[in-house]
């Protein structure tokens, strides 16, 4: 078992191991305490028939009673209709502020249900139990929730913390592999803003997919994302390294109507921005090469299907647009980023000199 600690506006555990779901109900009543009587279970109707009632079963046999609210996979239901519906079934099923909520599922639920505890009864507690590894070693740390408006991804939100998180490592068995590479991606981009030597591990590794491997990765991730968290929890600083390639990978995702997954757009978003960034001579050393190759060990599709017009239109809607500028997370050194400001103006052109 793998336990890490964060320590942000609130203290909490991401804990790792298999056949963690069995357990869920010993773990939960140790975070919370004994004042949480009912908790709702929020997941999506792809995880509801896998994990709903291991999960269920384990919280009923540590005394909580539970509701569950279920809603359309996908990201449609990342919406505030969803919130909405979500907040009125807490509502309807009595739930008060010594209640709890569980995320169940990968960064759609975790959002969501985020966000949904950040607000009812201004505020609620509530515990991630991802089901993917994308989940895992990203959206289910840090305390960032929210969800999506018809202008982009993520534009409504809040901070808010989990009292913990739960990875039962089971739960990838049933991932593709496209699903497993959503989180391979965000892994790769915590080795390059602040892990040289994982790119060292993925190009010296045998099995890419092992469950050896695999662990090795997202704790890493986890690690990284740990000490960006603890250093600036608001994202006002430090944390926003945690961007690279988000900015055109989110640009990606939108132009696709989200055909393309997030961490497949973060990977072409990280290949963009890496080659954009050596060929305006910001980078001191050859980044592009070794993060491009260690995406490709992974078989990662990186031909974008946008033209740098196109995804520079959407990116404009990014939240970290301030003003008439854009913050971009560049690779100076492999291991390294810096956060660089250019004007909206200049994106298309620093765009295009990443798909050349």
């Amino acid at each position: 078992m793998e336990t890490i600690t964060i320590s942000a506006s609130k203290t909490y555990k991401v804990i790792t191991d298999s056949a963690l779901l069995a357990r869920a109900g010993g773990f939960i009543r140790n975070a919370l305490g004994e004042k949480g009587k009912k908790l709702c279970i929020v997941t999506d109707d792809q995880v509801d028939p896998l994990y709903t009632a291991p999960l269920e079963a384990s919280l009923c046999e540590a005394g909580y009673e539970t509701v569950t609210f279920a809603f359309p996979h996908g990201e449609a239901s990342k919406s505030l209709e969803t919130l909405s519906r979500l907040l009125e079934f807490l509502a309807e099923n009595q739930l008060t502020r010594s209640d709890a909520l569980i995320a169940l599922g990968g960064g759609i639920p975790g959002d969501l249900t985020g966000f949904a505890a950040a607000s009812y009864l201004r505020g609620i507690p509530f515990v991630q139990v991802p089901t993917t590894l994308l989940a895992a070693v990203d959206s289910s740390v840090g305390g960032k929730t929210g969800v999506n408006l018809k202008a982009g991804k993520n534009l409504a939100g809040a901070f808010w913390q989990p009292s913990l998180v739960l990875f039962d490592m089971d739960t990838i068995k049933t991932l593709s592999y496209d699903l497993l590479l959503d989180g391979i991606a965000e892994s790769i981009k915590a080795g390059a803003i602040a892990d040289k030597e994982l790119f060292l591990y993925i190009q010296k590794a045998e099995r890419l997919t092992s469950p050896e491997t695999i662990a090795h990765l997202s704790r890493r991730a986890i690690e990284i994302k740990r000490e960006v968290v603890e250093a600036d929890e608001r994202d006002t600083g430090p944390r926003q390294l945690l961007n690279f390639g988000h900015t055109i990978g989110h640009a990606i995702e939108k132009s696709s109507d989200f055909s393309i997954t997030h961490g497949h757009a973060v990977a072409m978003g990280m290949a963009i921005v890496s080659k954009a960034s050596q060929e305006m001579g910001w980078s001191q050393e050859d980044c592009h090469a070794p993060i491009v190759n260690s995406l490709r060990r992974f078989r990662f599709p990186l031909d974008c299907p946008f033209t740098a017009a196109q995804l520079s239109e959407a990116a404009r809607k990014d939240k970290k647009r301030m003003g008439d500028s854009i913050t971009l997370v560049i690779p100076v050194t492999l291991g390294n980023c810096q956060l660089k400001s250019i004007p909206v103006s200049q994106l298309e052109d620093f765009i295009k000199a990443g798909l050349s």
